[in-house]
């Protein structure tokens, strides 16, 4: 698949944190509903807290009817680029963008993805969280999550091929928070077909901290012309 950028989790920050917790606190987690779960992957479905009942506006659009056809059209059209700074570019040029998902990875995500969507609520976003064991206690972690809002799918990356390991409390962290980085992102994400691509406005802080693409918009009907979305 080419060059792969690795990123380690600063875990021993984590578990000091977690140590200033009284003891007996639990780790707090997010209502979900598993739709597909195996030893090291899953895909849930999780509560958006801020999407309130009270405001239909701010609903999802869900259930979502999408064929396997359509999930794999957009999973094997998504990439991540190594992000770099200007003064790096300027100097490297461009890093290469790699593909997202490996083939193994897609077989499994597109009937889950499926199945959740016409499952989800209106509150409820598609969570997937991919591994790879390395060692008993060190795995490599692609995770984040999804949603559809009118023909907009709205694609989150929170982890790409990152190295987690377990802390000696064993608090599992990154199965807990699909969606949430455990390192500092490295990496900006796109979808092959740019006229498809949803632009959004972020901050300077976001576009510094590698922050600014870890979402993506993508416009269903510009990707499926004439199809039911």
């Amino acid at each position: 698949m080419g060059q792969v950028f690795l990123r380690v989790a600063p875990y021993p920050a984590i578990v000091a944190l977690l140590g200033l917790l009284p003891v007996g606190c639990a780790i707090p987690q997010v209502p979900s509903r598993t739709v597909y779960e195996d030893p090291v992957n899953f895909v849930r479905l999780e509560i958006d807290a801020n999407v309130l009942p009270e405001w239909p506006p701010g609903h999802f659009t869900h259930p979502a009817t999408l064929t396997y056809e359509q999930v794999r059209r957009i999973l094997m059209g998504l990439t991540v680029q190594e992000h770099r700074a200007a003064i790096q570019t300027w100097f490297l040029g461009e890093s290469r963008r790699l593909p997202m998902f490996r083939d193994a990875e897609i077989a499994l995500l597109v009937p889950q993805v499926v199945e959740a969507l016409r499952l989800a609520r209106e509150n409820e976003r598609v969570t997937y969280y991919l591994s790879q064991p390395e060692t008993s206690i060190k795995r490599v972690i692609t995770s984040g999550g999804l949603y559809i809002k009118g023909t907009e799918l709205h694609f989150i990356l929170g982890n790409w091929q990152t190295v987690y390991g377990i802390p000696a409390y064993g608090m599992i962290y990154d199965r807990r928070y699909p969606m949430n980085p455990i390192a500092a992102k490295g990496f900006d994400l796109f979808f092959d077909l740019d006229q498809a691509t949803v632009h959004q406005s972020t901050s300077f802080w976001d576009w510094l901290l590698a922050n600014a693409k870890d979402e993506l918009v993508i416009d269903l009907a510009r990707v499926f012309p004439g199809q039911n979305i």
